[in-house]
C-alpha cells in the first residue's frame, strides 16, 4: 500500500484528543462549571457541553455574550484558562483511553497509513492524556501551544498535516465535536465523527461530517467505509 514516492497512498487521519481518543470530555465540563462559579457564574452544564473543543478564549468569550455579561479583559480570560487548567490537571490520571483508541492507532500504524494529533489543550496535558496510548516517536502531536489560533480554526489540523507531508485534501479527521468538523470542512478534509464526546450525529452531520460512528472500536469496524483496509481485510 505504498505509492511511488515511498508514502501510503492512503488518507492520512488527523484525530482529535479528548472525547475522540481520551473519555474527558465530562471532566471538562465539570472543571469549567467549577472555576466559572469562582467569578459567580452558575451555567447549566449541557450549555458548556456544547462549546468543549473550542480555545477557552473562544469559549468564554462566547459563553459571556450569551449570558450578556460584560466582556472579560484578556488577562481575566487567562486567569480563568488558568484556573480550569488546574482543576483539569488533577482529574488527568483517572482518565482512560476510549475503546478501541490504542487498537485503532496501532492497525492505522500497521498499514503503514500515516496519523497525527491535533488538539487545542495545551502541550503539557496533551502529553500526560495520550501517555496510556504509548505514541510512537516520529507521530507529529499539535497543541494549542503550537498555534496562534485553536478550533474551530482550522490552524492545528493544517499544520498536522504539514507535518505529515500531506494536502489537508488528502486528511481524515475525527473529532468528536463540530469545532473539529468546522475546521475539517474548512480546509476540504473529509470528516468523521465520533459520539464518544457527548455529540449527536445530526449535529455531528450538519457540521460536515460524512460519517459518523459510536467510538474509536466502532471507527476500526468500520474503516472500509472509508477506502482503508480493516484488520481482517488489510493487505
Amino acid at each position: 500500500m505504498s505509492s511511488h514516492n515511498g508514502l501510503s497512498d492512503l488518507p492520512a487521519f488527523l484525530f482529535d484528543v479528548d472525547g475522540t481518543l481520551i473519555d474527558s470530555v465530562y471532566e471538562h465540563v465539570e472543571t469549567w462549571s467549577k472555576t466559572l462559579k469562582t467569578v459567580g457564574i452558575v451555567i447549566p452544564q449541557w450549555k458548556l457541553h456544547r462549546r468543549i473543543g473550542m480555545s477557552g478564549q473562544s469559549f468564554i468569550s462566547e459563553l459571556f455574550r450569551e449570558i450578556k455579561r460584560n466582556a472579560l479583559r484578556k488577562g481575566e480570560i487567562e486567569k480563568l484558562e488558568q484556573l480550569h487548567a488546574a482543576e483539569f490537571s488533577k482529574r488527568i490520571p483517572s482518565l482512560k483511553p476510549l475503546p478501541g483508541a490504542q487498537d485503532l492507532l496501532a492497525h492505522l500504524s500497521s498499514i503503514k497509513a500515516r496519523w497525527a494529533i491535533a488538539t487545542t489543550g495545551n502541550a503539557k496535558h496533551t502529553k500526560r492524556l495520550l501517555k496510556p496510548l504509548r505514541i510512537p516517536k516520529g507521530v507529529p502531536v499539535i497543541t494549542g501551544d503550537d498555534v496562534n489560533k485553536t478550533k474551530p480554526a482550522p490552524d492545528a489540523f493544517v499544520l498536522a498535516a504539514d507535518r505529515l507531508r500531506v494536502s489537508m485534501e488528502d486528511c481524515i479527521v475525527v473529532g468528536d465535536s463540530v469545532w473539529d468538523l468546522l475546521a475539517a470542512v474548512r480546509k476540504r478534509a473529509l470528516g468523521v465523527g465520533l459520539l464518544s464526546g457527548g455529540s449527536g450525529p445530526e449535529e455531528l452531520e450538519r457540521a460536515g461530517a460524512f460519517r459518523v460512528y459510536d467510538d474509536p472500536a466502532d471507527l476500526l469496524l468500520h474503516l472500509e467505509q472509508l477506502g482503508v483496509p480493516g484488520p481482517h481485510g488489510a493487505t
